[in-house]
């Protein structure tokens, strides 16, 4: 059960399901609520319009036992003295009871039955000449607010809920008497049971309608990322990163996922073939001053007289060397981060370069920048042994700053880096034919392992066409702030 709940799909039914349970039950009580109070506000409109109706007629001098009263069944009425006796009334009307305030029309209760014949009845037969209370309407006038009560009447033996229009009038021979009107609210009671009823019934349909529809819809929407969760699954298996998974044809989110996939899938196969052709190539690498280190100690070894120290040395340093540069390739690419250093790179250009021939300072002032010094003068010593290789007389460095950038220039007067070749020359185990050519061309590896450093700081390396003719390679990163 957790299993099939944990799927995005039954999550999505499941979710949508109780928000639109809640919208409905939210909606189907405020209408049961509205319709309820509607009807109420015309049953109280036909309570006080019937109740006028028949104080009018008091007023206007008709007798209580000539009244015309409508039938009791639906609007029972009931005409009262002072003292709370019924002084006409329907035969069927048995009883009507207001038992409290309802619409907020009236400020209280009028007496009923239940009043005792005390002097507050006599109270209401009194003269002309006598002080009136307030609430008591004037000779021949009826009461100006109806009082709208919620009750119970019982008509014909049948005891229903009823809204009870309460209006006083004062009759022409000086008699105050109170119009009891009744509306029934059985027709309410319908209408509200019928739409509760439709509602009890209609909403557990349009929930299973709502939670098909919704499963129907996600399944349909997730079947992509279906496919691309099996599509990625054999390419685990299989572990080939030349496969890519499927892109639907929409412009949605999930036409999204599956580029930025695909494009994840794109560099990691480059990545993962970078490391087999670096694999590769160091293993060339290594084995060529091995062997050669190997074969020199077993002639020694055999014949001491012809041991070749000497060779034996460089080729030790080589493999020295080579081997420093692949572990500092192996620590960048394992994303090791430059220390924050603050120091002066004009004084590192000056050390690094003083001590060689052919090397020209110009405008080098000072300038700090921050990130790892050990790092910088490895790139600085790469980009030098790069121009002592291919330099004829001159090597030329510079030191300028622009805006919030830093830029070491390193020219020779070599024959310079074709434009073909500018980018290919920056990737590892790269070498051009010139350099092929020369015992001391190296492995490769300084200028990849310049750039790289380069990047890390924030920077660039790129390589151009110097005055002279020769190559111009700029290093760019940003000063200390």
């Amino acid at each position: 059960m957790r299993r099939r709940l944990g799927s995005v799909r039954a999550r999505a039914t499941l979710n949508a399901t109780l928000v639109v349970a809640v919208a409905l039950v939210a909606a189907g009580t405020a209408v049961l609520l509205a319709l309820r109070a509607n009807l109420i506000d015309q049953a109280d409109v036909r309570a006080e319009n019937l109740a006028r109706k028949v104080a009018l007629d008091l007023a206007f001098g008709v007798p209580a036992a000539e009244l015309d009263l409508p039938d009791a069944g639906d609007s029972p009425v009931q005409v009262r003295d002072s003292r709370g006796r019924v002084v006409a009334a329907d035969d069927d009307v048995e009883r009507m009871s207001p038992v409290s305030t309802g619409s907020g029309r009236a400020d209280e209760t009028p007496a009923t039955g239940d009043d005792d014949g005390d002097d507050h009845g006599g109270d209401r037969d009194r003269d002309d000449d006598r002080d009136r209370d307030d609430d008591t309407p004037a000779v021949g006038e009826i009461s100006g607010e109806a009082r709208i009560t919620q009750g119970a009447a019982t008509v014909d033996g049948h005891t229903g809920d009823y809204r009870i229009a309460e209006v006083d009038v004062t009759t022409s021979r000086n008699v105050t008497l109170t119009v009891y009107a009744g509306a029934s609210l059985s027709a309410e009671e319908g209408a509200v049971g019928t739409v509760q009823t439709a509602m009890l019934i209609g909403l557990p349909l349009l929930l299973v309608t709502v939670g098909c529809a919704t499963y129907v819809v996600t399944r349909r929407a997730l079947r992509p990322v279906e496919g691309i969760r099996a599509e990625m699954a054999a390419i685990t298996a299989s572990e080939d990163l030349s496969r890519r998974v499927p892109e639907p044809g929409t412009h949605d989110e999930i036409a999204r996922l599956a580029r930025t996939t695909n494009e994840t899938l794109a560099a990691l196969e480059t990545s993962v073939e970078r490391q087999r052709r670096f694999v590769a190539d160091a293993s060339h690498e290594l084995r060529s001053p091995i062997a050669s280190l190997r074969t020199q100690l077993e002639v020694g070894a055999a014949h001491p007289e012809l041991l070749d120290v000497e060779g034996a040395v460089e080729d030790t340093v080589r493999l020295q060397r080579l081997a420093a540069d692949l572990l500092l390739l192996a620590r960048l690419d394992a994303g090791e981060r430059p220390q924050d250093t603050r120091f002066d790179l004009a004084k590192l250009v000056r050390e690094e370069a003083g001590g060689r021939d052919r090397v020209h300072l110009d405008g080098v002032g000072s300038v700090e920048v921050a990130g790892s010094r050990g790092q910088l003068v490895r790139v600085l010593a790469n980009l030098l042994d790069n121009a002592e290789r291919h330099a004829r007389d001159r090597i030329d460095v510079a030191l300028r700053t622009e805006g919030a950038w830093v830029v070491l220039g390193v020219a020779d007067d070599g024959s310079g880096v074709p434009a073909a070749e500018r980018e290919r020359i920056f990737e590892r185990f790269v070498r051009l034919d010139e350099s092929r050519s020369r015992d001391d061309g190296g492995a490769g590896l300084g200028l990849a392992i310049a750039r790289d450093i380069a990047v890390r700081h924030g920077g660039t390396l790129r390589v151009g066409e110097a005055p002279q003719g020769g190559a111009l390679f700029e290093l760019r990163v940003p000063t200390a702030l």
